[in-house]
């Protein structure tokens, strides 16, 4: 069976900060930038589009995310909704000598880490859903979730009422990363070996373009394309992630931790965060599960 992370239940403050990965989105568009024409068609060096990377890290603006893009030969920063040109201008500031090589895009909508794959579970005081049921070499069985969802988080149950209990939390990392994992301790449990209505046979990491299906238990099964490897998200209050896998996939609160797939029966990764949901579309990150599995030294089934 499968599970997911929802929102903190009302008056848990502490939570705040693990609202899941969705307010509205739409489709990313580029921000004027008064770039000379001869900008456009420089060529700038790996040391420098490296250099132009930390620079937006070192600016720190919550409710950015940027990853070199290959094709352009440039650091494509996406901005969400509540980042000002002010600090769209402190960014291209603290690049200096290497401004020109940032593209800016914007989107609508706040990225946020999405609480609330497959199929819902539920910690404490919030619910998210499970991304991949796991085993080790020894045949013991344990379920991978997004690490903001297990981050402080003991027990884990299989519904709202935490009745039926699945087992506690054996690994938790965030941020820098985003996964955790979950043993299971409830032996009448049946452990599905699926994502969605697919057979998940083995784990990889998907190529710009790739056509991607995502479940979580908020919003169900969404479908969208891989658009940047290894990119870098600021969700703010010091929650900086790495290596993320960007799509289009729109996601909402809850859907945090859920499956990220492919039609092949690949699994790829966990629902991290972003912004958009299911009605208008999104910006979505996923924590590689390729990562994961090599972390706990276990695998898919």
């Amino acid at each position: 069976m499968r599970i997911k992370r929802t929102t903190p239940t009302s008056g848990i403050t502490r939570r705040t900060r693990l609202t899941a990965v969705a307010t509205g989105l739409v489709a990313a568009a580029a921000i004027a930038i008064p770039h000379a024409s001869a900008a456009d068609t420089a060529t700038f060096s790996a040391a420098e589009l490296k250099s132009a990377s930390g620079s937006v890290l070192k600016a720190d603006i919550p409710g950015t995310a940027w990853a070199v893009d290959s094709k352009t030969n440039r650091v494509v920063v996406t901005v969400d909704s509540t980042v000002s040109q002010a600090e769209i201008a402190q960014i291209k500031q603290e690049a200096g000598g290497n401004a020109d090589a940032l593209t800016i895009k914007r989107t609508e909508g706040k990225f946020q880490k999405y609480i609330a794959g497959g199929d819902a579970i539920y910690a404490s005081s919030w619910r998210c859903s499970l991304g991949f049921n796991v085993r080790d070499s020894a045949g013991n069985y344990y379920f991978l979730t997004a690490g903001h969802c297990t981050d402080g988080a003991g027990t884990w149950y299989s519904n709202s009422a935490r009745t039926t209990v699945l087992g506690p939390t054996a690994g938790s990392s965030f941020p820098t990363n985003d996964y955790g994992l979950v043993r299971y301790t409830n032996t009448s449990i049946t452990k599905s070996g699926t994502a969605g209505n697919t057979d998940i046979t083995s784990a990889g990491t998907p190529s710009v373009g790739t056509t991607v299906t995502r479940d979580g238990s908020t919003t169900g099964i969404h479908s969208g394309r891989v658009t940047a490897l290894n990119a870098t998200v600021n969700y703010g209050g010091g929650d900086i992630v790495y290596g993320m896998i960007q799509t289009t996939v729109c996601a909402e609160p809850g859907d945090s931790g859920g499956a990220l797939y492919g039609t092949n029966g690949v699994a790829y990764g966990l629902t991290s965060g972003g912004s958009g949901n299911c009605t208008s579309g999104g910006t979505t990150f996923f924590q590689p599960v390729v990562e994961a599995l090599n972390a706990y030294g276990v695998s898919v089934f």
